[in-house]
């Protein structure tokens, strides 16, 4: 019996699957527009098209995962559930308070984002647990519930439980919680002990209430999804991607869904880890771009960088994630001319319907897709391999009418279209790079997404990169990248104390409680390989007393000691002067926060397999005018990928088209096709193009 892996990344425009046999090495894959009024109902579809297309049985699929950006969408529309707040007395408007930060400082006119729960919505009880767990006043019940009955008046679909700290006392919020199930047992629940165990109320409650927001869209479609999974014949339970790069059941999804923000750009980002090592190739920057966003990660020394905490609609999700920076710029991503005649473009996004006007859908607007095919960069006769066709016409209409209001040609409309976009995602290389304090020079640019490989030159020339690397199949990386995915945990909790001897016994405790939960856990996750075979990493967040912001520090082992907290606070004294250039040995060194890891790792598929056949001769398509920055329209030729020879060289212009991507090589560039299929282009920039 064969065992079949299936990948499925659903995006704004297309949803991209792959099938991956472990027993020959083969892969198959299939594109297919994301439906966007019921996202399930796509990917059902798309799976079952991908098996029967492929004569591959439903019931030897051993493992499924899927990659969403359901809860970002809902986050970023306000489309949440009504959601209520049970919180401490005199803190129902800590979500309105939040912090003295602002997104713009110099803009007075920026509205507040709307919290994920009304203010009537937010009901306050009697109960108060001090910093150190002590209780203050006990928990009246009789006010919970009188809560449950005000917010079944309201028609709430969700509830959070947030209580002051709560992170180092729970009783409270575990006693409302049963007495609300009690009461109310079809409501959708959650604490903000369950959700983050750490210390700062706002985060923590923020936190909490997206998650709760979100927890019945994600089980309707989880349901939706995973039913459908059964339908079909497959026989195992699917994963979903979390934005930590780990898969987990719907069931985990359910009630934690702010672990899923980034869940599609993670596979992308987890694909390029795997190439970083297969190619030798340590420093990243991976560049996702399809038709509604562009996803960016850098990966230093093949690690990916991470972060705790995001903003999602405003508000701060504290949660384990890739750094993936995310901007609206995309192929669909809409051309407009603002208030004083300059032109825009984005993050308004045609999608998937109607679409950029050359998909022949309905969409009238210009859009990036149709710029580059007035531009000659893309077909005009086909996308899919021939399955899409294209409208060029329609496109050439839609940018008219651009240039038309810009009182420009049509060439400069759409050639100012590519620029901007370009412009707006290099600033979105610079967040993950040169603010953080990396040269983004030193890095390799991977190109992938459907529309990656068209803007990638472009993008790093501009940024002074020198190469840019294009995975076989770009456009389907993320799918690809989630059947490389293991099953993850991340838990934390708050221990406020010196790292000091005295504190080693508070330390070790918490620890302890970590390791229950995620064994728990693991036992609910992962049945079939068992605990034995997962790893479990420790983790602290440290900083000096006095400071508010911490940095994770690895630890070597489940347990500490006097002699451990020593070493410890030695690193750190370290790594902080490293950071930040400077560091204070005499301040005491403060624990804040315990963290675990746990990871079963899963056997992946090996590398698909390039046949020799499809590398016995080189093949021109034929030729077209497209049009450069520094020639205008030259008549460029047109390479079939499939078909390019093994160690296959050239120079630009050319364009390299496949199924699911097309690549640009400017003019002056080389690229260069190694024997695993990767194209390799170096470009001249600045006297480091190498």
């Amino acid at each position: 019996m064969s065992k079949i892996f299936v990948g499925i990344d659903t995006g704004g425009t297309f949803t991209d699957l792959v099938a991956a046999d472990l027993d020959d090495g083969r892969y198959c894959y299939h594109k297919v527009p994301t439906t966007t009024g019921d996202p399930a109902r796509g990917i059902l579809e798309g799976i079952a098209e991908l098996l029967d297309q492929n004569s591959l049985a439903r019931k030897d699929v051993a493992f499924l995962v899927l990659g969403t950006t359901l809860a970002t969408n809902a986050v970023l529309e306000g489309k949440w559930a009504a959601t209520g707040l049970i919180t401490t007395a005199g803190f129902r408007d800590v979500l309105e308070l939040a912090r003295q930060r602002r997104p713009h400082y110099f803009n007075l006119d920026i509205p507040k984002p709307m919290p994920p729960t009304a203010r009537d919505c937010r009901l306050e009880v009697s109960e108060r647990v001090a910093a150190d767990g002590t209780v203050v006043t006990p928990l009246m019940e009789a006010d919970v519930r009188r809560a449950v009955e005000i917010l079944k008046a309201k028609k709430v679909e969700a509830v959070a439980i947030c209580f002051m700290h709560a992170y180092a006392n729970a009783d409270h919020e575990e006693r409302a919680r049963a007495l609300v199930k009690s009461l109310w047992p079809d409501i959708y629940l959650c604490t903000s002990n369950e959700v983050l165990g750490e210390f700062r109320e706002f985060e923590r409650f923020s936190t909490a209430t997206v998650n709760a927001s979100l927890m019945p869209i994600m089980d309707r479609y989880m349901e939706h999804f995973e039913r459908g999974v059964a339908d079909l014949g497959i026989p195992h339970t699917p994963r979903v991607m979390q934005s930590n790069g780990g898969a987990v059941s719907p069931g985990a999804v359910r009630k934690l869904p702010v672990n899923t923000f980034f869940s599609g750009p993670a596979g992308g980002v987890i694909g390029s880890v795997g190439l970083s090592r297969q190619l030798k190739a340590p420093n990243l920057i991976t560049f996702d771009m399809g038709g509604t966003s562009t996803d960016v990660c850098l990966i230093r020394d093949g690690e990916p960088a991470k972060k705790s905490e995001r903003q999602m609609g405003g508000f701060p999700v504290r949660t384990r994630t890739l750094d993936i920076h995310t901007i609206g710029a995309g192929g669909g991503s809409i051309a407009w001319i603002d208030a004083g005649g300059l032109l825009k473009v984005g993050p308004q996004s045609a999608g998937a319907y109607p679409g950029p006007a050359a998909y022949g859908r309905g969409g009238t607007k210009a859009t990036v897709t149709d710029a580059n095919v007035v531009l000659g960069r893309l077909s005009p006769k086909s996308l899919l391999g021939g399955r899409m066709a294209m409208h060029p016409d329609k496109a050439h209409a839609a940018i008219d009418e651009l240039a038309t209001s810009l009182r420009v040609d049509a060439v400069k409309a759409a050639a100012g279209v590519i620029e901007i976009i370009n412009v707006n995602m290099m600033g979105a290389v610079r967040v993950i790079s040169v603010e953080q304090g990396e040269d983004p020079r030193d890095f390799t640019l991977v190109a992938f997404g459907g529309a990656g490989p068209l803007h990638a030159a472009d993008v790093a020339r501009n940024m002074g990169m020198g190469k840019v690397l294009v995975p076989p199949r770009p456009g389907l990386l993320s799918a690809i990248g989630l059947l490389h995915a293991d099953v993850r945990g991340d838990f934390s909790l708050t221990r406020l104390l010196r790292a000091e001897g005295a504190n080693v016994k508070a330390f070790n405790a918490g620890l302890a409680d970590l390791k229950k939960r995620g064994a728990e856990w693991l036992r609910g996750e992962n049945k079939s390989e068992g605990e034995s075979k997962a790893r479990f990493e420790w983790f602290v967040d440290l900083r000096y007393f006095g400071q508010n912001f911490e940095l994770i520090m690895p630890l070597a082992q489940e347990r500490l000691t006097a002699a451990n907290l020593a070493r410890l606070s030695s690193a750190f004294h370290k790594r902080h002067k490293a950071f930040y250039g400077y560091d204070m040995p005499a301040q005491p060194v403060e624990i804040v926060n315990l963290r675990l890891v746990v990871t079963a790792a899963r056997k992946a598929p090996v590398a698909a397999k390039i046949s020799k056949k499809t590398f016995l001769k080189q093949i021109v398509k034929q030729s077209r005018r497209v049009w450069f920055p520094e020639t205008g329209f030259v008549q460029t030729p047109v390479y079939e990928r499939d078909q390019l020879p093994a160690d296959w060289r050239a120079t630009g212009p050319a364009i390299i088209e496949q199924m699911d991507a097309t690549t640009v090589v400017p003019p002056k560039a080389t690229i260069h096709n190694d024997t695993l299929g990767y194209l390799h282009m170096t470009l001249a920039v600045d006297g480091r193009g190498k």
